[in-house]
């Protein structure tokens, strides 16, 4: 793409050069108070300027922006003042990112009058997914006739026709992630309207290009058919705003994907505490590439006067200075802070609609799901699933989506390709635009690639944006060991789940609870796991029967954080009797291991893992003196021993006997062979002895 040479208008050239020597005294000013400012740490755009504040310039409010953590100019250049960042640099109470809880530079915006900023993590290349997600948000919603909400009511005329485009920043080093390839490869695939904003400064922090990378960005992403590539002096003002500018016109009109790689200098150090005197041997040559001076020259040559140049760098540093003074006396967050915006309010707290209504035929567990989801897709075109193998052709290795993209379209349930992380951390960008996806991991065990979407992006995003941007999403994992499916077909992750604070986790026994639950998830603006046993799906394990249900109605749902007795006990003080807390396949282990002692014997289902339902637990526990926990998971080390332990702590001078666990064996995968796997795995039979044992205590 030829970016035709021309001169910036006056205007331009005096805003961005007021940017640019505020960017500068605030790194400046950073150092000469170090001792201060570096309680926290903190990263500055010293030599990335040019090309941050370019690209700040032009975004609307309509867009998407994901900075990294060396982007204050284009904070700066976007409308934010020193204040704001040095509030967060300083990690004060009135920080208007995250409140004080997260680095300096680690933006996070609703502003009507800005371009949107969701949450942003420290995690290098971490941005590119969840921003690929908001850009395949904004395909999703322009293919199936959603209108965008994002725009500046106060935005009128041509601006405010404009569609809207994502940018991410990132660093060159960052490019090197897997993650990154994934995010290439869907905004390649799906032609998404996203510019890749690399800014390639030769370092990572002490190891530089030439140890680490095979290829800069600009090349890699020539492998990328679909995404055309850019590279250009990022040092330059004027040609970084030339080239911007052409490359945003030509996404807001033809909708596809673009890389600008922008080769600037490093002026200053890794992070306030990685120096760059430490280990740099280019400073020399960096200096000589500083922007700084291109900028000041570009405005000589468009008629400014020396005096007129003076000011507007006396006037930055007399803000900065200012501002400083005033963020030092801000107030720290108090100690109640901690507590807020772990989770953003839902609105489905009672259990409602018809549970069990009057049908000819029983429904099986996965038919459950379907419908439910059949019925959101139906009322909500902000609805849409996707993940590996649900499109038409197969509708899920399950059936789970079944007929949905012959109902719905190929827009709104499709398949990806094989990579979790993308669809997990999409979500965030999804949510973010204003869209509820769910998405399914073919497997538990494929889960582990998707993980560091889940703790870095998603989990934390409402705790680490105050409770501006929560991740409204439901990933969908089927579960646990049914008929000889082997090591990488048949684990339970939950321990690890139920580790991820920020998150809720629904690990339903029955159809009637999966239904009710995926409703509620649906409603609820947090990002929700649903663990559903491959046994329990069509009820073909000897003993599941009671996982088929009478389908419930359209409107029912069932809150998170409420467990169900599914068999109650009437205590009479001269019997032993035991509760068992499970869930899951554990629900039916248990019921058939007490068939002949239910008046010995009381089950609570979980139904959810987070939030946990304490109280019908101890209740239930307190009543008959003596507990055992039922688990898939092998025990060591697992959320069931985790649980075992809350309650005894909570219940001991009410136990008659060791609150007791049972699971799998602790071995490092199930076996294919189904002698194994039956050895390996609980059964009605081993939890119907540990019972025996327990009564007899």
């Amino acid at each position: 793409m030829e970016v035709a040479e021309k001169t910036l208008n006056k205007i331009i050239l005096k805003q961005a050069f007021t940017t640019m020597a505020t960017a500068k005294e605030m790194a400046q000013w950073y150092e000469e108070n170090f001792k201060v400012v570096s309680k926290y740490v903190h990263a500055t755009s010293r030599g990335h300027e040019a090309i941050q504040i370019a690209t700040a310039m032009q975004l609307l409010p309509q867009d998407f922006a994901f900075p990294y953590y060396r982007d204050d100019a284009m904070l700066l250049g976007i409308g934010m003042q020193p204040y704001d960042l040095m509030l967060q640099l300083m990690a004060k109470r009135d920080d208007p990112f995250s409140g004080g809880r997260t680095y300096y530079c680690h933006p996070s915006l609703r502003d009507a009058d800005k371009p949107k900023i969701p949450h942003q993590s420290s995690a290098t290349g971490m941005q590119a997914i969840p921003a690929t997600g908001a850009a395949m948000g904004f395909w999703y919603k322009e293919n199936v006739g959603i209108e965008d909400k994002n725009q500046d009511p106060s935005l009128k005329g041509e601006l405010a026709k404009q569609k809207p485009i994502v940018v991410c920043s990132l660093g060159d080093a960052s490019v090197t992630e897997g993650e990154i390839a994934e995010a290439f490869q869907m905004a390649a695939l799906k032609q998404l309207p996203i510019l890749y904003l690399v800014q390639d400064n030769g370092w990572d922090i002490s190891a530089n290009a030439k140890e680490t990378r095979a290829q800069n960005a600009f090349e890699y992403a020539k492998g990328f058919h679909g995404i055309e590539a850019i590279s250009i002096d990022g040092a330059d003002f004027t040609e970084s705003y030339l080239t911007i500018q052409k490359v945003l016109k030509t996404m807001r009109e033809e909708r596809r994907p673009f890389l600008v790689h922008a080769k600037v200098p490093l002026l200053n150090h890794h992070t306030s505490g990685v120096r760059m005197e430490w280990y740099r041997d280019d400073l020399a040559e960096a200096q000589s590439r500083d922007p700084y001076p291109v900028l000041k020259k570009q405005l000589v040559d468009a008629g400014f006067t020396s005096e007129e140049i003076i000011k507007i760098e006396k006037d930055a540093l007399a803000k900065v200075k200012a501002d400083y003074d005033k963020a030092l006396q801000a107030e720290d967050p108090r100690p109640e802070d901690l507590f807020t915006h772990d989770f953003a309010p839902t609105p489905i707290l009672e259990e409602k609609g018809e549970r069990s209504p009057e049908r000819e035929d029983k429904v099986v567990m996965v038919d459950c799901a379907l419908f439910a989801v059949e019925e959101l897709m139906r009322d909500n075109k902000e609805c849409l699933l996707y993940g590996q193998d649900v499109g038409g052709r197969l509708g899920g290795v399950f059936r789970e989506a079944a007929t949905l993209a012959q109902k719905f379209g190929d827009e709104r349930v499709f398949n990806t390709p094989i990579q979790e992380a993308f669809i997990v951390g999409s979500t965030v960008g999804m949510s973010a635009v204003g869209l509820k996806p769910i998405v399914e991991v073919q497997f538990a065990d494929y889960i582990w690639p998707g993980l560091n979407q889940l703790f870095t992006e998603v989990s934390r995003s409402c705790y680490l944006t105050n409770g501006k941007w929560p991740v409204s999403m439901i990933l969908r994992v089927p579960i646990g060991a049914y008929g000889s499916g082997g090591p990488y077909h048949s684990s339970s992750v939950e321990s690890v789940l139920t580790n991820i604070r920020g998150i809720k986790i629904a690990y339903p026994s029955n159809g009637a609870d999966l239904k009710g639950l995926l409703k509620s998830a649906y409603h609820d603006p947090n990002p929700v796991v649903i663990l559903e046993h491959k046994g329990l799906y069509w009820s073909k394990v000897k003993g599941t029967e009671a996982a088929r249900v009478n389908e419930p109605s359209e409107d029912y749902v069932l809150p998170f954080g409420k467990a169900n007795v599914v068999q109650e006990i009437w205590k009479q003080d001269e019997e032993e009797t035991i509760s068992v807390i499970t869930y899951g396949m554990g629900v039916h282990w248990a019921l058939n291991a007490s068939a002949q002692m239910k008046d010995k014997v009381e089950i609570v289902d979980l139904r959810t893992l987070y939030p946990l339902d304490e109280e019908t637990i101890i209740n239930s526990v307190k009543k008959a003196k003596k507990c055992l926990v039922v688990t898939e998971e092998p025990v060591n080390n697992s959320f069931a021993r985790s649980l075992a332990g809350m309650i005894q702590e909570k219940c001991f001078k009410y136990l008659d006997a060791p609150v007791m666990v049972i699971g799998s064996e602790n071995m490092p995968a199930i076996p294919l062979n189904s002698t194994l796997e039956a050895t390996m795995i609980p059964s009605s039979e081993k939890v119907k002895t540990k019972m025996e044992e327990l009564l007899r205590y």
